[in-house]
């Protein structure tokens, strides 16, 4: 039975995005959010817990990656399509989205067979991709500022091809894992968990998308730094 109780995770992994899709066509996008949290966590617990109860299987890590082409890429996809729609009056506008979805699919496909990514992550995670989509609701709110831009279809439209392109592009990106807990080691790792702490306090759930941003800017600052700390003779 236990090899089973991460598969069950992950299926409940699957079941939040399934569900927030219904939300989403129902037009009830701010509650989307907490469904991706609630699937994020789910998705943490399985690869914790096969490690705890020390099983693994082929089929396991097929689920993984079906559950989270939904949730984190085809949900994310469909709240940027609900959106669009909304603010548009030209039909096919809405669909240009949709790349979000088939970008998560390739992203999952190669993190399955990319060796590199034991250490640290090559291009942006699914999951904080999906965070970042889903919390721009929440943004609004909080920042009536940022409103009447984080509702034009245009710049939905390209944050989509931008978030669709960061999902595959070579880029190294810092996973926090420790191998010890030294800050000379894990200086950018303290900054991202620093970032993300200030903008949680400040901002509440507005605050993820800031959070993410910061983590993709400190993760191209570290690789900076590395590639020319290499070269320097």
């Amino acid at each position: 039975m236990k090899k089973h109780i991460p598969n069950a995770l992950t299926s409940a992994n699957l079941l939040c995005g399934m569900i927030g899709i219904v939300y989403v066509l129902n037009g009830e996008i701010n509650y989307v959010a907490y469904f991706i949290f609630l699937a994020a966590l789910f998705d943490f617990l399985d690869g914790f817990v096969a490690r705890i109860l020390k099983v693994s299987s082929e089929i396991g890590k097929q689920l993984d990656s079906l559950a989270d082409l939904v949730t984190f890429g085809v949900l994310p996809a469909f709240i940027l399509f609900k959106t669009v729609e909304s603010n548009t009056d030209i039909w096919f506008l809405p669909f240009l989205v949709l790349v979000v979805a088939v970008f998560s699919a390739v992203r999952l496909a190669k993190f399955n067979i990319d060796e590199r990514q034991s250490d640290r992550f090559i291009g942006v995670p699914t999951p904080a991709n999906a965070l970042l989509i889903s919390t721009i609701p929440f943004l609004s709110e909080r920042l009536p500022f940022f409103e009447p831009y984080l509702n034009n279809p245009y710049i939905l439209i390209g944050l989509a091809f931008l978030m669709s392109y960061l999902l595959v592009a070579e880029l190294p990106l810092i996973a926090l894992k420790f191998k010890d807990y030294s800050i000379s080691n894990n200086i950018f790792r303290y900054l991202v968990i620093g970032a993300s702490l200030i903008f949680l306090i400040v901002l509440g759930i507005a605050g993820i998308p800031f959070a993410i941003i910061s983590y993709i800017a400190l993760s191209i600052a570290e690789a900076w730094i590395t590639k020319n700390a290499e070269t320097v003779p």
